[in-house]
């Protein structure tokens, strides 16, 4: 991600039951960098519509989509009133499927869908993306389970692609699909133990790799070392603590995983931008 006094992290509070926020009217013309740990889809209503996302510029033409992953710094340059419509979602969503986190090396350089080169991707999302709008509209009973399937679809048609257009060589496939049942293997034993003192080692013998090349492989398909990656999971499992009032911070601490409360707080501001205490004061 990078770094820059001007670029500010931007905490969204999701008004709704299903970690998904829509908006079309209120989408404002220009926006300076910064990023959030939500994704955020993005559909083209008007031409004219100029993006950055992580340093690279976007010009998108009506019916065009962007993708912008969580964490990507990006800005909105130039969007004409009325001009696109987007959702944004809660990163858990991608991160509670080890397949999706498997490919999210390529997924999370995959920005732009041309609707005069994919017309078919294109219209897909966007038709998908206003179905989400009808369903806000309607206050559904089951409006959360309904949108996360719909983002789920959203998801999966983009995975596909992915997998097709940057593994469309057989060799390749085969290659990265025996590397992607490494990484897969290695999150889930990740999350499953992440309460433990586990170490990079311990998950490199438990899928079968030596610590160098398991080290090696997991930083090129998640694009983050190994102890970046279990704190993160350890950061995500004490914000679902710190919601209980009956723990005090240092209990959360540890029952994440944290073998000390300083590294626990450092993380934890690393990952979300806030001290746990002042977490909990927000989210109480």
């Amino acid at each position: 991600m990078e770094t820059n006094a001007n670029i500010y992290k931007e905490n969204i509070q999701f008004n709704t039951s299903s970690s998904i926020f829509l908006t079309e009217s209120e989408s404002p013309e220009s926006f300076p960098a910064h990023w959030h740990d939500a994704a955020e889809f993005t559909i083209c209503l008007k031409s004219s519509c100029t993006y950055r996302i992580n340093g690279t510029l976007y010009e998108l033409k009506e019916g065009d989509v962007l993708l912008t992953w969580p964490q990507q710094v990006h800005e909105t340059i130039k969007a004409p009133r009325g001009g696109v419509i987007f959702i944004q979602f809660s990163s858990t969503i991608i991160e509670g499927n080890l397949d999706l986190v498997s490919i999210s090396r390529f997924l999370y350089e995959y920005r732009h869908i041309s609707n005069t080169k994919n017309p078919e991707l294109a219209g897909f999302i966007r038709d998908k993306i206003y179905e989400i709008k009808r369903i806000h509209n309607e206050s559904d009973p089951l409006e959360e389970t309904r949108c996360k399937i719909i983002i789920y679809d959203i998801l999966l048609k983009i995975g596909e692609h992915v997998i097709k257009e940057f593994l469309g060589d057989y060799d390749l496939k085969k290659s990265a699909s025996t590397s992607l049942k490494y990484i897969h293997s290695a999150c889930n034993y990740i999350i499953e133990n992440s309460h433990d003192s586990i170490t990079q080692a311990e998950v490199a013998e438990y899928v079968g790799l030596s610590s160098y090349y398991f080290s090696k492989l997991f930083k090129q398909f998640m694009h983050i070392s190994f102890p970046a990656y279990l704190s993160n999971i350890r950061v995500k499992n004490a914000c679902n603590l710190l919601l209980n009032d009956n723990l005090s911070i240092t209990e959360c601490a540890f029952m994440s995983g944290f073998q000390s409360t300083t590294a626990f707080n450092k993380a934890f501001h690393d990952v979300t931008g806030y001290s746990p205490r002042d977490f909990r004061k927000l989210y109480r």
